[in-house]
């Protein structure tokens, strides 16, 4: 058998984590994700059972909400990303995929997704050098789709910090977009 390990998006055993100045970028490892969408017809009743779930309604176009450890941002029409500590949460995608009972199509994201929140009090000045968001104007609970270094990724902004989701296979990159930023302020 093999002895395997998990590792972050970042290859190590371990988040990392960079201060520069007074910013900071820390890699947020093991996050449960699971996509839902739903299908045709069932848009009500998935949005009424999802709502359920998170003990809330679902979020609105371009906002995120919270439920205890759990967060669901829209990503689309009909459709939202959950997002939840992997230690809790691991079998998010299949809990989901019950509870809806065919109304909606589930796709586990746990992996494929690299995550790192950005704190510190020049997060707009950052955030204004990395992509084309109207990052002075978004406030907690606002959540949206956008580029940086030609890598697509969902921003979510939580007041006191920012969380950015990108692909696990560009994490590198994406870590390496947030240092130089906060490098250029600082």
């Amino acid at each position: 058998m093999h002895n395997l390990s998990p590792s972050t998006a970042l290859g190590g055993p371990d988040a990392l984590v960079e201060t520069i100045g007074n910013m900071t970028v820390s890699e947020v490892p093991f996050t449960a994700l699971a996509s839902v969408a739903a299908r045709l017809g069932t848009e009500a009743k998935t949005k009424t059972i999802l709502g359920a779930y998170l003990g809330q309604d679902t979020p609105a176009v371009n906002k995120l909400v919270q439920a205890d450890t759990v967060t669901c941002f829209w990503t689309g029409s009909d459709q939202w990303m959950i997002a939840a500590p992997m230690q809790t949460h691991e079998g998010i995608a299949s809990d989901l995929e019950a509870l809806l009972a065919g109304n909606a199509s589930l796709t586990e994201q746990s992996g494929g997704w690299g995550q790192f929140d950005v704190s510190g009090p020049m997060l707009e000045d950052m955030f204004e050098r990395l992509c084309a968001l109207p990052i002075r104007s978004m406030r907690s609970g606002d959540a949206n789709r956008t580029r940086i270094e030609q890598i697509g990724c969902f921003v979510l902004h939580f007041g006191d910090r920012v969380s950015v989701f990108g692909p696990r296979a560009s994490a590198a990159s994406l870590f390496h977009a947030l240092i130089t930023a906060a490098k250029s302020i600082a």
